[in-house]
């Protein structure tokens, strides 16, 4: 079952020419942040592909709360094809209660269709990581495990998180994911320099910065291989655009909506 499609909406997002990128292992890179999730964040993409506009994927942090006397921010994001999309009907949920150090404590899918499949992970901190997965009415379990790890790791939402929070020096980072009951990598490329991006929903150019990667496995859409995007220049690195290849060739997220109380789109003054 493929669903970790917001791996990399979520990440997203090549530089043309860079020097002197430093190399990092995630555990070195990645810094405590105790405030970086916003309540009340709402961010809708349109996904499209050449000409035609294949959907909708929706973003927002809920709620501060608590797991295990743990505090922990709730993400949720909401995934679907439009109606009238021949041959696709893509319809999920993807639940992620991340802690201040943006690692996940549990992650929940909810995948619809003729059945609606769950999936549930449980991260116990570096030592395990609890599986189940199933019917959602209960009727059936197809695993019910768990696998047993020395690091942490991020799933499909959190990794959207960690990628926003650490921008600030150019360096290339190698990030541990757990992905479809195992553990892949994800490569982020970060760069400083300010760009100027377009897009439908804003009459100006948006102040932005960089990011690229790539993955080996396949994805929902078969999102595979190279990305690429762009998140604003502020403190709050909203996901502005992202491109990314697909196994029929490549597709793009582009913000049409978002919290205009919370946040707008920093201008470009170059």
């Amino acid at each position: 079952m493929k669903y970790n499609f917001l791996t990399f909406l979520i990440l997203y997002f090549a530089s043309n020419v860079y020097t002197q990128v430093e190399q990092n292992t995630y555990s070195t890179f990645s810094k405590e942040n105790s405030e970086k999730l916003f309540v009340g964040e709402d961010l809708t993409y349109v996904v499209k592909y050449a000409f035609f506009n294949l959907g909708e994927v929706r973003i927002k942090v809920l709620e501060k709360t608590k797991i295990n006397n743990k505090s922990v921010y709730k993400a949720i994001a909401y995934i679907d094809s439009y109606p009238d999309l021949p041959l696709v009907s893509l319809h999920q949920i993807y639940e992620s209660y991340i802690d201040s150090t943006l690692f996940p404590i549990k992650f929940f899918a909810e995948i619809f269709g003729d059945d609606t499949i769950f999936v549930e992970y449980n991260f116990r901190d570096h030592s395990r990581i609890e599986m189940k997965k199933g019917k959602y009415d209960g009727s059936r379990l197809w695993l019910d495990s768990t696998t047993y790890i020395n690091h942490r790791m991020q799933d499909g939402l959190s990794l959207l998180y960690f990628a926003r929070m650490n921008f600030g020096e150019q360096r290339t980072v190698t990030i541990p994911c757990f992905v479809n009951e195992k553990e892949e990598k994800t490569i982020i490329n970060y760069f400083i320099e300010s760009e100027s991006v377009s897009i439908d929903a804003v009459d100006y150019e948006i102040d932005c910065l960089k990011l690229d990667g790539n993955t080996d496995f396949v994805s929902v859409y078969g999102l595979t291989g190279d990305f690429e995007g762009w998140f604003s220049n502020d403190s709050f690195s909203v996901p502005i655009l992202a491109k990314m290849n697909v196994l029929i060739g490549s597709i793009s997220l582009e913000l049409t909506k978002w919290n205009e109380k919370l946040w707008n789109p920093p201008l470009y003054k170059n």
